[in-house]
């Protein structure tokens, strides 16, 4: 006899290990991240400026696949801790520049731990860290360009 309802049991729904995961992982950055004075989305804003120094902010929206009223904020409380510096482009006012301080360049390096925590906490072999890598970026990419 056939369950019409197995798809609404929680157990068979892709959805729910994935957030359940991305709070467990955002619960386990967070002492890590107190320690530099940084929530995971300005954390995650800070990694795009460590490696490309100076962005756009279409470019950080894009990259860290969020809204711009989303990243506004985020870049004002990180420019207020002295970590970045925001301008105007001089050929188009409405695009704004994001650059990495000295400050907040420095704070890569207090950052070098994070990463290595975090892996600690996750009993992942190499090639099945790999293999969720993979498909996750599939889902996000697929689904991002459903919904620009």
């Amino acid at each position: 006899m056939s369950d019409k309802y197995a798809s609404l049991r929680l157990k068979n729904q892709l959805c729910f290990p994935l957030y359940a995961v991305s709070n467990m992982i955002t619960r386990k950055y967070k002492p890590l991240l107190d320690e530099l004075d940084l929530t995971y989305t300005q954390y995650i804003v800070m990694m795009v400026l460590w490696e490309e120094k100076q962005v756009n902010e279409k470019f950080l929206c894009e990259a860290l696949y969020l809204k711009s009223n989303t990243v506004t904020p985020l870049l004002k409380k990180l420019q207020a801790k002295g970590y970045i510096d925001k301008t105007k482009d001089k050929a188009d006012e409405r695009n704004i520049i994001i650059t990495l301080t000295k400050k907040g360049a420095d704070l890569k390096e207090k950052a070098l731990c994070v990463p290595e925590n975090i892996a600690k906490e996750f009993w992942l072999a190499p090639e099945e860290a790999t293999e969720l890598y993979r498909i996750l970026y599939k889902m996000l990419n697929q689904g991002s360009s459903q919904n620009p």
